[in-house]
């Protein structure tokens, strides 16, 4: 079975500011923009363990990309930051099976 990761050009995460995530998901086509439209915050929520009124969903179907944002659970630089420029925040969704 084929994963997001699969379909998209690129999946990446990144740090929207000190306090929030950033991913988006660069898909190669029209279909594959489809096929990810099952991507909702209540999903993002389940994976990254955030409230789902706080996942923003923008999905920009003339580019066929998808942004998601949600606040980050420790603050930039932090001390409990294991991950400071939110670089791997992706993989998880990125290995999502279609």
């Amino acid at each position: 079975m084929a994963s997001i990761g699969d379909l998209a050009v690129e999946v990446r995460s990144k740090n929207a500011g000190p306090f929030w995530t950033t991913m988006e998901l660069f898909m190669r086509d029209e279909a594959g923009f489809r096929a990810v439209s099952f991507v909702d915050a209540s999903l993002v929520a389940r994976l990254y363990g955030v409230a789902e009124d706080s996942v923003q969903i923008f999905r920009i179907p003339s580019l066929n990309v998808v942004k998601i944002s949600f606040p980050r659970p420790v603050t930039q630089g932090s001390l409990r930051d294991r991950d400071m420029h939110a670089g791997q925040h992706h993989v998880p969704l990125a290995e999502l099976d279609l």
